[in-house]
């Protein structure tokens, strides 16, 4: 059985990354109202986390399969040398779904599984990155929701007092672009570090 990879799952999220990209630019070539080009990029952020959210499952779970002494390092516990991805992705997902509230939320969700020095963990902390990740769940949780708390996150990720939509903000300056493509330097930066 093949262990999981993360180069392999930072290729899959820049396909995935360009794809969205090639579809906002087929909108906009096409007669849509405002409105509606403000939908497609509601959409877009959704989709944008959710592969990202798949992203960092995928090198959690390479991270635990290729070296669970990580995860003894990290909660105390010793595990076997080899466990399957389905028992990695139980561990850290068990009965739900795998999910994070914010930059802050990711870096503390990947020490649980990983030690503060991993190369994730230390990717995701740098600074450069702190930006996108924060714009990244604020504007995701206002387009999926629309409530006045994620309204509220969404305008201190994006420094601004107003805004209708998390779609009518990416859609100007090529914000969403800006966005998915830090993103997927960061990934790459993983990628790069990870000997799987």
């Amino acid at each position: 059985m093949r262990k999981k990879s993360i180069k392999k799952a930072a290729e899959a999220f820049e396909k995935d990354v360009e794809a969205m990209k090639e579809y906002l630019d087929a909108i906009c070539e096409i007669d849509l109202s405002d409105e509606e080009v403000t939908w497609c990029h509601d959409y877009a952020i959704i989709r944008l986390y959710r592969v990202f959210e798949g992203f960092i499952l995928s090198s959690l779970v390479a991270s635990i399969n290729n070296d669970t002494k990580q995860l003894a390092a990290s909660t105390g516990v010793e595990f076997p040398k080899h466990l399957t991805d389905e028992v990695c992705e139980y561990i850290i997902v068990k009965d739900g779904y795998f999910e994070f509230r914010g930059r802050d939320g990711l870096i503390k969700t990947a020490k649980r599984y990983l030690p503060e020095t991993h190369f994730i963990v230390t990717h995701i902390k740098k600074a450069t990155y702190k930006d996108a990740l924060e714009r990244l769940s604020g504007l995701r949780n206002f387009a999926a929701h629309e409530s006045p708390t994620s309204k509220r996150a969404a305008l201190k990720a994006i420094g601004a007092k107003r805004l209708s939509a998390s779609g009518a903000w990416l859609k100007k300056q090529e914000r969403f672009k800006k966005l998915a493509d830090k993103l997927c330097v960061l990934t790459k930066d993983i990628a790069t570090s990870a000997p799987y």
